[in-house]
C-alpha cells in the first residue's frame, strides 16, 4: 500500500469497512427474503396500473352517489335518536338533516344513480363501480388523508404509491414508478408525507411532476450545456458519491441521491416529451376540456396521467381540492357545483380515453376523497366531515362497472351493509395488481410492516367479480 493510500485509510478504517461491507451483505441477503414482492407480482394482476383521483376535502357522497330517499323526506328535522350519538368536531350531531342538493337519476344501461352534479360521469356510468360503504377511523382530515394514502392515521407511513413502486417497480427506467400531480392551489393537510415513502428507502417515494415545459423544476441542463458534457459531469460525480458511500451503504438518503442523479438524466429526455400535448389531437385536447378555462387545468393533469401510464409509470395520482377543495362546511351547492365542473368532464374524458386505447383493460382508476359529508346541516347549507361511511369508486381492471357496493344507514350516516374500511380497501387494490397484501412486507424496527397493518384483513371478494 502506498504513502497516499496509507493516509486515507487507516488499518482501523480497513476493518471497520470490511466489517460493515459484510454486514451489509448479510443484511441486504435478509431484506431480500423480507422483500418477497420486490419486482414481481405474488400471482397474475389484472391491473398493470394505477390512476388515483384523489378528491382532497371531502366529496359529499349523499349529494354525489349514495341517494337517500328518507334524507329528501325528513329533511329539516333533527337526527332520530334512533341513530344514536355521532362523534363530531362540532356540535352538529343534532343540527337538522340537509336533504340532498340535486336530484338522482338512472345513468346508463345498468341504471346506476348518479347525482346531476355529474353530468358528464353519468355518460359513462356502466363503467364504474361505486363503492357506498367506505369507512375510517380518524374525523379529521391530516389523519384520514395519511389513512387514505398509507393505511394508517398516524404519519410516517408509506404511502400506496410507494408500496408499489417497492413491489412492482417502474414498467419504464426512464420514469419514475410513482408520479404525483398535485393541486397547483397547494394546502394539502398532512402535507407530502401523503406520497412519502415513510419507513421504505427514499426512492420510493412519489415525484411530483406538473404539465408544461418544466414539468420537473431544475430538470433541464442550463443551455449551451451538451448532452455528452452533461453525462461527463455526471459520472464523475457519481464517482464521488460512490465513493463517499463506501462504508455508508446503510444511509438511504444518500443512496436514494445517487439514484435520483441517474434517473434525472434520463428523464432530461424522456419527460419533456411525456408532457408535449402538442402530440394529441385537437378532439382529445376539447374531450378533456383543456380549451375551457374551468377544466384546463384538472384536464392538463389528467391527460398527463394517461400519457405517464402509457410510458410506464406504475401510478399517477392526480390531487383536486387545495387548502379547503371539496370540504363544504358552509354551502354543499356552491362547493361541489365549483370542484364537480372542475373535474366531472376531465374524469369522464379519462375514462373514455383509457378505454378507446385498450389501457382501461389493465389500468385500475380510483376516485375517493379522504371521507365524505354527514347528512345534517352546518351552518345551514353545510355539512360536516363523515369517516363512518362514504362513497369512491373504481374503474377498469375488469372490475364489472354499473353497480353499487355495499349500503349506508337510511339517512347516509354509517356504513352498514358490505362494509369497506380503508385497509380492506387497499389490500382489495394490491390484489388487482397482483399483490398479497399479506406477503407486501418491509422489515422496519424488529416488524415486518405492511400497508394494511398488522390485523386480520380480507380482501372484499365482492368487488372483484
Amino acid at each position: 500500500m502506498s504513502e497516499s493510500q496509507t493516509s486515507l485509510f487507516s488499518r482501523r478504517d480497513f476493518l471497520q469497512t470490511a466489517g460493515g461491507g459484510a454486514g451489509m451483505i448479510a443484511l441486504q441477503s435478509l431484506m431480500a427474503d423480507r422483500a418477497k414482492a420486490a419486482g414481481q407480482p405474488h400471482f397474475r394482476p389484472r391491473a398493470k396500473r394505477v390512476i388515483w383521483l384523489f378528491m382532497h376535502g371531502g366529496p359529499s357522497q349523499v349529494d354525489l352517489f349514495d341517494p337517500k330517499p328518507e334524507l329528501a323526506k325528513y329533511a329539516g328535522q333533527p337526527l332520530p335518536e334512533s341513530f344514536g350519538s355521532v362523534m363530531t368536531r362540532r356540535k352538529v350531531a343534532r343540527n337538522p338533516l340537509l336533504g340532498p342538493i340535486r336530484p338522482f337519476r338512472p345513468r346508463g344501461k345498468s341504471g346506476l344513480p348518479i347525482s346531476d352534479f355529474l353530468p358528464h360521469l353519468s355518460t359513462v356510468a356502466d363503467d364504474i363501480c361505486v363503492i357506498r360503504s367506505l369507512h375510517g377511523d380518524s374525523v379529521n382530515h391530516p389523519q384520514s388523508v395519511y389513512q387514505m394514502n398509507t393505511g394508517s392515521i398516524l404519519m410516517g407511513h408509506p404511502s400506496f404509491g410507494s408500496w408499489l413502486a417497492y413491489g412492482l417497480g417502474s414498467e419504464n427506467e426512464d420514469m419514475p414508478a410513482f408520479v404525483v400531480l398535485p393541486d397547483p392551489g397547494g394546502g394539502l393537510k398532512g402535507g407530502p408525507s401523503a406520497w412519502g415513502n415513510g419507513y421504505l428507502p427514499a426512492t420510493y417515494q412519489g415525484t411530483t411532476m406538473r404539465p408544461g415545459k418544466t414539468p420537473i423544476l431544475n430538470l433541464a441542463p442550463p443551455d449551451g450545456i451538451s448532452d455528452l458534457r452533461q453525462r461527463s459531469t455526471l459520472d464523475f460525480v457519481q464517482q464521488l458519491n460512490q465513493r463517499h458511500l463506501s462504508g455508508r451503504e446503510s444511509d438511504d438518503d444518500l443512496t436514494a441521491r445517487i439514484k435520483s442523479y441517474e434517473l434525472a438524466f434520463r428523464m432530461q429526455a424522456a419527460a419533456p416529451e411525456a408532457v408535449d400535448f402538442s402530440q394529441e389531437s385537437a378532439e382529445t385536447l376539447s374531450m378533456y376540456g383543456i380549451d375551457d378555462k374551468t377544466t384546463r387545468d384538472f384536464g392538463e393533469r389528467c391527460l398527463l396521467a394517461r400519457r405517464m401510464v402509457q410510458r410506464g409509470v406504475r401510478m399517477v395520482q392526480v390531487y383536486s381540492g387545495d387548502t379547503n377543495g371539496w370540504d363544504a362546511h358552509k354551502d354543499v351547492d356552491q362547493n361541489h357545483t365549483e370542484y364537480c365542473a372542475k373535474t366531472d368532464k376531465p374524469v369522464a374524458a379519462l375514462l373514455t380515453d383509457l378505454k378507446r386505447t385498450g389501457l382501461l383493460e389493465d389500468t385500475l382508476v380510483i376516485w375517493c376523497g379522504e371521507f365524505g359529508r354527514m347528512p345534517m346541516s352546518e351552518q345551514g347549507k353545510g355539512r360536516d366531515h363523515n369517516p363512518w361511511g362514504y362513497s369512491g369508486w373504481i374503474a377498469g381492471a375488469g372490475v364489472s362497472g354499473g353497480r353499487a357496493y355495499g349500503a349506508t344507514d337510511e339517512v347516509g350516516l354509517r356504513a352498514v351493509e358490505d362494509t369497506v374500511h380503508v385497509n380492506e380497501f387497499h389490500a382489495t387494490l394490491l390484489h388487482l395488481m397482483g399483490l398479497d397484501h399479506r406477503d407486501l412486507t418491509y422489515y422496519h424496527n424488529g416488524l415486518d410492516e405492511r400497508l394494511t397493518g398488522p390485523s386480520e384483513i380480507d380482501v372484499v371478494e365482492g368487488l372483484l367479480t
